[in-house]
């Protein structure tokens, strides 16, 4: 029988975890855990099945200009999801809900670090 991966658990970068984690939280993510309450460099938000970790890197990362990778969420509600965000209130570095034409129904939001969360369903 062939190995099972379980799950994916992306780590993202985090100039100030602790902000990160406040954002995620925003979204309806929930801290599952901090390295250090203090002053953390690690930590893991979890909402339904996605599990994120955030990680702390030096500033001077940034500062070369590069592209932060995106991860992308499949879920039923696309609308409704856009919704709750919004009312949360994330109204920066959010687009509209948008249908492609490659047959995705989909929005996009960036964190403080530049890393992309696309969310999406089939249309």
């Amino acid at each position: 029988m062939r190995p099972r991966i379980e799950a994916v658990q992306p780590v993202l970068g985090s100039r100030d975890v602790a902000a990160s984690v406040r954002f995620y939280e925003q979204l309806g993510f929930v801290r599952v855990f901090v390295d250090d309450a203090a002053n953390p460099r690690y930590a893991a938000v979890v909402r339904d099945g996605a599990e994120l970790h955030l990680q702390w890197h030096d500033a001077k990362e940034w500062a070369d200009g590069f592209d932060r990778p995106a991860y992308r969420f499949v879920v039923a509600d696309v609308d409704g999801l856009h919704r709750e965000f919004r009312a949360a209130g994330v109204l920066e570095n959010i687009t509209p809900v948008m249908d492609t034409s490659w047959g995705t129904r989909e929005f996009h939001v960036r964190d403080a670090d530049g890393n992309g969360l696309q969310f999406y369903r089939a249309s």
